[in-house]
């Protein structure tokens, strides 16, 4: 059996890796990309815990966390395409307001 430190070595990893993706990347589909996977991160974090305690708490949180973060990626997509389809440009840098 595995034990419970790499789970969170593994789930640390790959937050830090989301959250470098978020503030070095301008490209708005990367970010997206790096919020979801700090989101996983902590979802690999949540069910280690639950795991160890023997609950089904943290696995209970992962399935709302999941549906929280479809609902996230279906409202930024869909805002990412309107940019686009206005401003023919996704740069986030050139993006600095909401004025149409």
């Amino acid at each position: 059996m595995v034990p419970v430190d790499y789970y969170i070595a593994l789930s640390a990893l790959l937050f830090v890796l989301g959250a470098l993706g978020v503030l070095i990347r301008r490209n708005p589909l990367i970010v997206f990309m790096s919020v979801e996977l700090m989101l996983n991160a902590a979802n690999l974090a949540f069910v280690a815990f639950s795991s160890v305690f023997k609950t089904f708490n943290g696995q209970i949180f992962v399935f709302f966390v999941i549906a929280v973060a479809a609902a996230e990626v279906a409202v930024g997509l869909a805002l990412i395409v309107e940019i686009f389809k206005s401003r023919k440009n996704i740069n986030i840098d050139e993006l600095n307001s909401l004025k149409g």
